[in-house]
């Protein structure tokens, strides 16, 4: 699914805004959207949150044989994805240059600006070293996704711990979080990306655009750097020719920007181990903000309870006094009682009704099995009347009843026919001749 187009207003309102100086959510030229850091409930996961820019990051370790043109370090592998979960622009399972280019980057920012020491990851030389992975996905996209996966991942890098490992001539052993501490990985320094838009070719300048910002713009301007003002990566992109001034003014903007960025990890770092080690709440349920319906908590109010007897007393003089109405009861049946004026107690009607009820069942119970015993004893006497080795019919109407009785036994067989109208003729046929050949013996 393609992304929405802008229309030819929009994209001049976004123009003329620009030069006039002015954004659409209200920031200055130079100023960055507000930076939200959450940490899971695992080590080295987290969510970054840039304005409405969310990116997750996740870092995991195995052991695996080194390369062989570098036996004794280890292994980083970084990956971002996108999918149309983020924006209905981006395409899944579809290496995009879009895609291509932000891997690139963050391979540069974080790989090759050296700030992990690749050879503490080293257990066994030429034969097992630890790999870092660094998974990054997109989930929503507003604008600015390379400062945002930078952050992540950096974030992310610090937070993770791997597990402990010895080695015992030949033998590895690497250890749970319950048998031993992990160890955190060795980091020199937090290289973080920041995004310049160009405008007018090259006249205006703004710092973290948003995603319409992006479609108007003539060109873009990446500067990685760390808090020691050391440039890891720059990369230019767009049909915009920049003079040396104007990279050495961003250059001094992104050394502001990284220095504020970088204390504000640490913060959140920091809280993080103090939540862990005082055994209080962390982890992403935890970081949404109170007094929302999707939290499903309130912040608890206190209770001032040192003045209760006052107010109770107060409270308990201010009020009326009670009625000195005293209700009689009343007493309609054994065994009920009514106080005040309230609707009187039918149980006992309840109870003659059932008896009532009660009784015309019995009866026509009795009155049914009445019936049936002198049904029985009639079929009985008629049954005596005739012969021993003669069919006999008893009536002739419309269901028939034929019993067959043989010398000295007791009746085998009572079949109830249908009508004479819904037999068969041959049927009929075949009883008459059934009985006169019985007669005729």
């Amino acid at each position: 699914m393609k992304a929405t187009p802008l229309s030819n207003c929009e994209r001049r309102f976004l123009l003329r805004a620009v030069q006039e100086k002015k954004r659409l959510d209200g920031r200055q030229c130079y100023d960055y959207r507000n930076i939200r850091v959450s940490f899971g409930a695992d080590r080295g996961c987290c969510i970054v949150d840039l304005g409405r820019t969310r990116v997750l990051a996740q870092v995991s370790c195995e052991l695996v044989p080194p390369k062989p043109s570098r036996p004794t370090e280890g292994v980083l592998f970084f990956n971002l994805e996108l999918s149309p979960m983020a924006a209905p622009g981006l395409e899944p399972g579809r290496q995009s240059e879009l895609l291509v280019s932000l891997n690139r980057l963050l391979e540069r920012c974080l790989r090759d600006s050296k700030c992990i020491d690749t050879e503490s990851l080293c257990v066994v030389a030429g034969e097992k070293v630890w790999q870092i992975r660094l998974d990054m996905h997109l989930l929503n996209h507003d604008g600015n996704i390379t400062d945002a996966a930078s952050i992540a991942g950096i974030v992310a890098l610090c937070h993770f711990r791997r597990p402990d490992v010895s080695v015992q001539g030949e033998e590895v052993t690497v250890y749970t979080p319950e048998e031993r501490d992990p160890v955190p990985l060795s980091i020199h320094h937090m290289p973080i990306c920041v995004s310049f838009a160009f405008f007018h070719q090259g006249t205006y300048l703004l710092v973290d655009p948003t995603e319409r910002e992006e479609r108007v713009m003539d060109g873009l301007l990446v500067i990685a750097m760390n808090k020691h003002h050391e440039i890891c990566t720059i990369q230019s992109s767009g049909v915009v020719m920049l003079l040396q001034d104007q990279i050495l003014r961003c250059s001094k903007i992104a050394a502001v920007k990284v220095a504020e960025i970088t204390e504000l990890i640490q913060k959140a770092l920091e809280n993080d181990q103090k939540a862990r080690k005082e055994g209080g709440k962390f982890g992403f349920a935890e970081s949404i903000p109170n007094q929302r319906i999707t939290a499903f908590k309130m912040e608890s109010a206190a209770v001032d309870t040192n003045d209760v007897e006052e107010q109770a007393g107060e409270i308990i003089a201010k009020a009326d006094p009670p009625s000195e109405v005293i209700a009689n009861p009343v007493l309609h049946t054994p065994g009920t009682a009514q106080i005040g004026e309230g609707i009187e107690s039918s149980w006992g009607d309840l109870e003659e009704s059932e008896k009532e009820e009660a009784a015309e069942e019995e009866g026509e119970s009795e009155a049914a099995a009445f019936e049936c015993e002198k049904v029985e004893t009639e079929d009985t006497s008629t049954v005596r009347k005739t012969k021993s080795d003669e069919p006999i019919v008893l009536s002739d109407s419309e269901e028939e009843e034929v019993v067959i009785l043989e010398p000295q036994e007791l009746p085998r067989k009572t079949r109830t026919q249908t009508s004479s109208k819904q037999e068969n003729p041959s049927k009929k046929a075949f009883n008459k001749r059934r009985r006169k050949k019985r007669t005729s013996r």
